[in-house]
């Protein structure tokens, strides 16, 4: 018997040449395999076969680059303004034409980027977290809890998102931190019902009940199980909800109540702009094609994200 256990490792006809056992043994640790290769080149064939999706991933990060370091698109100041530049059309000098105090807008909408998507970011991080905290607790926990919480997460349904919205930044005051606010809770309730059903869906896997049968403490089996299995279809939400948000905080600034003027807010540039749609279309159409562009680009990645890549692999 060790004889045979030996002939598996290497050839008795020549001893220096490893056996099939040896030489898998030694293939498994030598690197990267082909099966990285392959990810690769599934991944890159995915993206080649998806030319919308390259296009909205690139208008994302052009978004992302204008709201941290908006210098790399202008040099020009959006707040000063050449009163004997004022509504001139979009041009080699002023892409994007100028208001009617000679303020260059595409200087605008690029600083107007960062305010938009800073209150973005927080509305959904606050939806994010408040949302799927309820939706967590309500599903592990489960009993009493679950009805409670669940109730109240009815009712926010019950209520349309941009009139509790308006009723929340109206209680909270003006501003773009509290116009984010009002958007990230009036979007909890969506988090929380997707949170829910995805834990109560885990919660019922076969691999948890082995982890309590084990003996593992409720934390473990949450942390280690439970949160990263469920937290696929919530971050799709979120990206899904990143240009909702979009959305609802430019109707919240066109209304008047994000940043006062004349910050650039890219709401604001479009209520700005209304009034001089007979003979300065620029002045409304350009802001709201970026909003309009931003918007696309996140729900087609989250639409990749959800359904297209699991397919594909």
């Amino acid at each position: 018997m060790s004889q045979n256990l030996v002939g598996n490792l290497a050839d008795p006809a020549n001893p220096g040449e490893a056996g099939p056992g040896l030489a898998r043994a030694v293939d498994t640790g030598t690197g990267p395999g082909p099966g990285h290769r392959v990810d690769v080149w599934r991944g890159l064939r995915f993206l080649l076969r998806r030319p919308g999706l390259v296009l909205s991933v690139a208008v994302l990060v052009l978004v992302v680059l204008a709201s941290f370091w908006p210098d790399l698109f202008t040099s020009q100041d959006p707040l000063k303004g050449v009163p004997s530049q004022n509504f001139r059309g979009p041009s080699g000098t002023h892409w994007f034409g100028t208001d009617e105090l000679g303020r260059d807008v595409f200087s605008r909408v690029v600083h107007g980027a960062q305010l938009s998507l800073k209150a973005t970011l927080i509305a959904v991080l606050v939806a994010f977290v408040v949302g799927g905290l309820l939706g967590m607790v309500a599903g592990f926990v489960g009993r009493w809890v679950d009805d409670v919480l669940m109730r109240f997460v009815d009712v926010l349904l019950s209520i349309p998102a941009l009139f509790l919205s308006l009723a929340l930044v109206t209680a909270l005051g003006y501003g773009t931190v509290k116009v984010a606010v009002a958007v990230g809770i009036a979007s909890v309730a969506a988090f929380a019902r997707v949170a829910r059903a995805e834990v109560l869906r885990v919660r019922q896997a076969v691999f948890v009940e082995a982890s309590r049968s084990c003996g593992a403490r409720w934390y473990s089996v949450l942390g280690r199980h439970v949160l990263p299995n469920a937290a696929g279809p919530v971050i799709v939400l979120a990206t899904l909800d990143f240009g909702s948000s979009i959305l609802a905080v430019s109707a919240l600034s066109f209304l008047g109540y994000g940043a006062p003027p004349p910050a650039p807010e890219w709401g604001t540039l479009i209520s700005d702009g209304r009034n001089y749609l007979a003979n300065a279309w620029w002045l409304t159409a350009l802001p709201g094609l970026a909003i309009a562009a931003t918007v696309l680009a996140t729900n087609r990645i989250a639409r990749a994200l959800d359904g297209e890549w699991s397919r594909q692999r």
